[in-house]
């Protein structure tokens, strides 16, 4: 249950994050509710599965899997550039993640 919990914390902080770019400078209304409500959600889904998961494991793979989906998400969806240099940072993130995932200490 607290992977699921950070998961969705993840996923959360993503939505949040992408509503930003929505914002328009906080000009907007309804997309600023959405980064508040998630990123309130968020915080409070990671704050509930610190209560099983490691803090070092937990915000790194919060950290790390949210810049790279926000990265993705940046290019497919607002159609931001990202170079061949970008993509392999991406995936380094995401193979750090998996060692993380791999190599947890007790």
């Amino acid at each position: 249950m607290p992977y699921l919990l950070l998961a969705l914390a993840i996923i959360s902080e993503v939505c949040a994050t992408t509503c930003l770019k929505l914002t328009d400078g906080f000009s907007r209304l309804l997309p600023t509710i959405g980064v508040a409500g998630a990123y309130i959600l968020s915080f409070a889904l990671l704050g509930r599965a610190l209560k099983d998961i490691p803090v070092s494991f937990a915000y790194a793979v919060w950290s790390g899997a949210g810049t790279a989906a926000v990265a993705a998400i940046g290019a497919v969806a607002f159609g931001e550039s990202l170079g061949k240099p970008q993509w392999v940072g991406i995936a380094l993130i995401i193979l750090g993640v998996v060692v993380l995932n791999l190599h947890r200490a007790p």
